[in-house]
């Protein structure tokens, strides 16, 4: 794996972890359940910002930046 890859593929996964967390924020200052739902399945964490893009819409964007990068690691 290349230089470039590598740290490509590095800092996608970073932004990933980061959109994460912003969107588990996000779901537990709105509801409880939501907060856990998001934590047991992160997939229901995007799901959640897809529904509410009004709070969560800012970490979907980093979302769409982290999968840019991994795609351009490859």
């Amino acid at each position: 794996m290349e230089a470039t890859s590598a740290t490509l593929m590095t800092f996608g996964l970073a932004t990933l972890l980061v959109s994460w967390i912003l969107l588990l924020i996000a779901a537990w200052k709105d509801d409880y359940a939501w907060g856990i739902f998001a934590v047991l399945l992160p997939p229901i964490a995007y799901i959640y910002g897809l529904f509410r893009l009004e709070k969560a819409g800012q970490s979907l964007l980093v979302a769409v930046v982290g999968w840019f990068l991994l795609y351009l690691a490859f």
